[in-house]
């Protein structure tokens, strides 16, 4: 039971060390700051923004944003910095660009590939469900045999 109890007694603590409070200048560089981090996905994560990210490098990232928007960068240099140092896979939504070419049209392309090999499929299902003239000929007279021998 006193286990337990100390164990809850550390519950609070850690949760709320991943809270982070930065102040700013003024309103719209707080807004700002809360669409870069909504933005900017986590390296770390699997389709997390670093709003929502409790890795060590998301929280770097952030307290980064933070300080580069304080020093007078506007958004658009944040996130071509971060670009620039991590790649384009930091972006949510990557430019439209000949190396994210199949980032944007990858998607697409599997699409038309499988909506290709489902109707090669079910038009060769369809070939091999119609039997041709001559074996329906010869079932019938299979048929016609078994029935006058019977």
């Amino acid at each position: 039971m006193r286990f337990l109890l100390i164990c809850l007694m550390f519950l609070p603590s850690v949760s709320m060390a991943a809270i982070e409070a930065y102040e700013f200048k003024d309103e719209q560089m707080e807004q700002d700051y809360q669409q870069l981090t909504e933005e900017l996905r986590c390296l770390v994560c699997q389709n997390q923004n670093l709003a929502g990210s409790d890795a060590d490098l998301a929280q770097d990232l952030r307290r980064q944003t933070h300080e580069m928007l304080m020093k007078g960068n506007s958004p658009d240099q944040v996130v071509e910095y971060m670009v620039e140092r991590y790649g384009d896979f930091v972006l949510y939504r990557p430019q439209f660009k000949t190396s994210t070419l199949l980032l944007w049209l990858g998607p697409f392309l599997l699409a038309i590939l499988v909506l290709w090999l489902l109707i090669r499929r079910l038009h060769s299902q369809q070939e091999v469900a119609q039997p041709d003239q001559s074996s329906m000929q010869r079932a019938k007279d299979l048929l016609s045999d078994k029935r006058d021998s019977s």
